[in-house]
């Protein structure tokens, strides 16, 4: 837990306003969502981007540090998922199913954090051009780096039903509210559901990592 609580302690860190004009940064997230929009998270660019708003790209990365970031902040996420992914996969990769639990549980329950991430996956279900450029910020942010993680063959497939399982628990327990689900304490719903997600990840527990 103590992993989870840095990576996203350290992702809140960096939401604040950075210095410079006042109205570049909103000038930058209008071009953004705009750019998001019509082109999808993987072609849009931090250069059109930066044309779009009249201003250098390099301010652009001085802001929000990387298309990843623009995008988070852009689409007012009020947390930046391939952030908290990046340290949860540099641990041992038998306990990565642990730990992505922890985590999901984590940010999701969030008294402040859970309910934007409600509204925002509810507003993509509604927004098409949303849920397009959410979902291959998803696929090539998470779900690719998530695959190239995991050992042995398959992992592509492996990785689609890691990911189909948390999608299940999300669905359930935050956005349907499942009473049983909703109500289930942390720590008892992750025991339930880790063994699921190390099955659909093919991670033995037993196996030395790379095996």
């Amino acid at each position: 837990m103590e992993t989870n609580a840095t990576a996203l302690n350290s992702v809140r860190a960096r939401r604040g306003r950075r210095p410079g004009p006042s109205d570049t940064r909103e000038r930058l997230l209008a071009a953004a969502r705009t750019e998001f929009a019509e082109h999808g998270y993987q072609r849009a660019t931090m250069r059109a981007v930066a044309a779009a708003a009249g201003v250098d790209v390099k301010l652009v990365a001085h802001y929000f540090g990387s298309k990843k970031g623009l995008f988070g902040a852009a689409m007012e996420l009020p947390v930046n998922p391939a952030a908290i992914l990046g340290a949860l996969l540099e641990g041992d990769v038998r306990l990565l199913p642990e730990r992505i639990v922890a985590s999901v549980l984590q940010v999701w329950d969030d008294p402040v954090d859970g309910p934007l991430l409600r509204t925002l996956m509810l507003s993509a279900l509604h927004d098409e051009a949303m849920a397009t450029a959410l979902r291959e910020y998803i696929e090539r942010e998470v779900f690719d780096r998530l695959a190239e993680r995991l050992p042995g063959p398959h992992a592509r497939a492996r990785a689609a039903a890691g990911m189909a399982q948390i999608a299940g628990l999300i669905f359930a327990r935050y956005l349907l509210q499942v009473g049983p689900v909703a109500a289930m304490p942390a720590g008892e719903l992750a025991a339930q559901v880790v063994p699921a997600l190390r099955t659909a990840l093919g991670l033995d527990p037993r196996r030395r990592p790379g095996r």
